[in-house]
């Protein structure tokens, strides 16, 4: 079979250059025909080619003078077809059109030379010379076109942008939950809008993206209007307080008159006590039993310690957990709670042990809590008992301030947002230069609230976390994979995957990323970048392979699947692109659930209407003189609850041997 395809291209190579020889003799017989009178004198005619010439004329050949000129080119071309020049990359086609061209113009422009007044043989060289020179011209163009590779890689898409891109969802899918954000994206070369539809924000949005991606600006604000606007209660933790506060607070003015009952605004703010509510976390009422006073404990320590997230389960980090139980559920039963704050919490932990134990020991369910703590006391084990209270005691002093004691002891409202019958949006602020203080207390709020929201036959809500990591919330996972059912939506703002492990220790950090079902990312980078290409699948691409030898180019062409979204891609994204995956509903599925786009914010108009904002109203006159006064009443009451408890145990006999008089 070799020798028969080598047989073959030997015999086309012979037929092409006879072909070229039959153009290059009908030029000659041209030149002959044409310049006879200059072939006389230079004596290259005869009686022979006289006859062989007569013997043409009757063929018609020269019956036109340009005739026989367009027959040797055809000849030429038909030649050149088959033609295999070695291939060159660098080659390009304006090189073979330039000779081509030139010779064309040189090889019918020559007849000019025929006019020119000069003598025949001179007139004859000239014309002839030129023609020549045309013909060469020609046949060179011809050979560097054979040798061009005619398909070559596009190096204008040299980061393999067209390939990657992938169809996307156009239409607008909206419903009385979603949240709709208008974007554009590429598909191959041609620019098209489309949308991203989180339809079902209730199976939790996650917003990554480094800071200055967007995350706020194009996604977390979108989230706060449109559910504000679709008759949602809300919370939001506003990390750089009062950024995302005032836009939730001027969209609540603007809608609130759509709620079949109108939500109240609060807003609790540690820097600015005149715009901000008091809240007691620790409302008794909101307490049904033990285990909410160890959740409450095992939050605010925590969020104060956060490398014992990783350590939960020590000794040492249980041990302090256990005691603050025991300290809030003294208080809750205490006359019923009167002075079950966080303040108070605070000021009757730093009480000698003597009082301590024997307030803690009248209450018998705690008893099994504080037994070892005791026990320790009296059987003089100190440096034990140092360890296990002391950093409990050494955390939550951090949070003594007139400030925070004022905000916490006060009972402007209750954390349960939905309640039908007394609708919320609560506003938390947080502030960048006391994260840690300001995240512990906040931790304790949020656990709280999403105790209470999560409950079946209240409102839809959506719970706003910008820059989530900096608080600790114990079960945020179960938060996501239970609250669909009782329509709240959670959005966590987070900066990159690293930043929750860190926080929350990689166990957790991976349950809440694994379960979030609508992801928003802008720029991330590493791991981050990884896991979301991975999550994003794959999409069949065109690839092509070049072989050029000396003689010829061979082109392969396949499809591949390939990753859609690379990581390289995802670490190099402008603000304001997000790629992303969203989450359907059974009744309402979406085919093209992944994105990659650029999100469209109205930049003129959302200047304007930020221009007309509203500052978040005084909500109270306010000196320090009432604050210090608030902070020195805590510390008096537990005195006086020290006090009367101890006279009325002294005064009983029955509970007298209760009492502690070590010290």
């Amino acid at each position: 079979m070799a020798v028969q395809t080598g047989e073959n291209e030997q015999a086309l190579r012979k037929i092409l250059d006879m072909t070229r020889l039959i153009s290059i003799v009908i030029l000659v017989i041209h030149f002959y025909y044409y310049c006879y009178a200059a072939f006389q004198e230079w004596g290259l005619n005869s009686a022979f080619s006289d006859r062989i010439l007569g013997n043409v004329y009757r063929t018609g050949i020269f019956s036109n003078f340009v005739k026989s000129k367009l027959i040797a080119l055809g000849f030429l071309m038909i030649s050149l077809l088959g033609a295999k020049g070695r291939k060159d990359e660098k080659l390009g086609y304006k090189t073979a059109f330039a000779y081509t061209i030139t010779g064309l113009v040189l090889y019918f422009s020559s007849y000019l030379s025929m006019l020119l007044d000069m003598p025949v043989q001179e007139k004859a060289a000239v014309y002839m010379g030129i023609t020549a020179i045309g013909f060469l011209l020609v046949l060179s163009g011809g050979t560097l076109l054979s040798r061009i590779i005619k398909s070559k890689f596009n190096n204008k898409d040299i980061f393999n942008k067209e390939n990657e891109t992938f169809p996307q969802e156009e239409r607008l899918l909206e419903n009385e939950y979603s949240i709709n954000l208008p974007a554009r994206y590429h598909l191959k070369n041609k620019v098209r809008n489309s949308w991203v539809n989180i339809i079902n924000p209730f199976r939790s949005v996650m917003v990554l993206g480094t800071p200055g991606s967007g995350k706020s600006y194009f996604v977390i604000r979108h989230i706060i209007t449109q559910h504000i606007r679709k008759g949602f209660t809300m919370f939001v933790y506003d990390f750089k307080f009062d950024d995302l506060s005032r836009i939730a607070y001027n969209t609540w003015l603007k809608n609130k008159h759509k709620y079949a009952t109108p939500p109240v605004f609060y807003v609790i703010n540690f820097d600015d006590l005149t715009r901000s509510h008091r809240c007691n976390p620790l409302e008794p009422s909101a307490m049904t039993d033990i285990t909410d006073a160890a959740e409450s404990a095992r939050t605010i320590l925590m969020g104060l310690n956060r490398e014992w997230i990783k350590r939960q389960g020590d000794f040492f980090v249980e041990s302090p957990i256990n005691f603050l139980s025991a300290v809030i559920w003294y208080l809750k039963k205490y006359k019923d709670g009167e002075f079950c704050t966080l303040p108070h919490v605070i000021e009757l932990m730093q009480v000698d042990y003597d009082s301590l134990f024997t307030l803690l020991r009248t209450e018998k369910e705690i008893e099994v809590l504080i037994n070892p703590f005791v026990n320790a006391y009296l059987n003089d084990v100190m440096e034990q008992l140092e360890g296990q209270i002391a950093a409990a005691k050494v955390a939550m002093a951090r949070l003594s301030s007139p400030q925070l004691y004022y905000v916490l002891s006060g009972n402007d409202f209750n954390l349960d947002i939905n309640n039908p019958d007394d609708p919320k949006i609560v506003c938390m602020g947080n502030n960048p230069q006391k994260i840690q203080i300001y995240g512990a207390v906040l931790s304790l709020y949020v656990t709280r609230l999403v105790k209470q929201v999560n409950k079946k036959g209240k409102l839809k809500s959506s719970l706003v976390f910008d820059e989530f990591p900096t608080i600790y919330l114990n079960n945020m996972d179960s938060l996501i994979a239970t609250a669909r059912s009782n329509k709240v939506s959670t959005c966590l703002g987070i900066q990159d995957f690293s930043q929750l492990r860190k926080d929350y220790g990689r166990e957790q950090a991976d349950v809440i990323m694994n379960i979030t079902g609508n992801i928003v990312a802008g720029q991330v980078t590493g791991d981050t970048a990884k896991q979301l290409s991975e999550r994003f699948g794959k999409i069949m691409q065109d690839r092509e392979s070049y072989s050029i030898n000396s003689g010829d180019t061979s082109i392969s062409r396949s499809k591949q699947l390939e990753t859609a979204i690379p990581p390289s891609k995802i670490s190099a994204l402008s603000s304001g692109e997000f790629v992303g995956m969203i989450a359907d509903d059974p009744d309402n599925k979406i085919e093209l659930k992944a994105f990659h786009c650029e999100i469209i914010n109205d930049h003129e108009a959302l200047k304007r209407e930020e221009e007309n904002y509203k500052n978040i109203e005084v909500i109270r006159k306010l000196d320090n003189s009432m604050v210090q006064r608030n902070y020195f009443q805590i510390k008096q009451d537990i005195q006086d609850i020290i006090q009367s408890e101890m006279e009325r145990l002294l005064n009983d006999p029955g509970q007298s041997h209760l009492v502690i008089k070590k010290g």
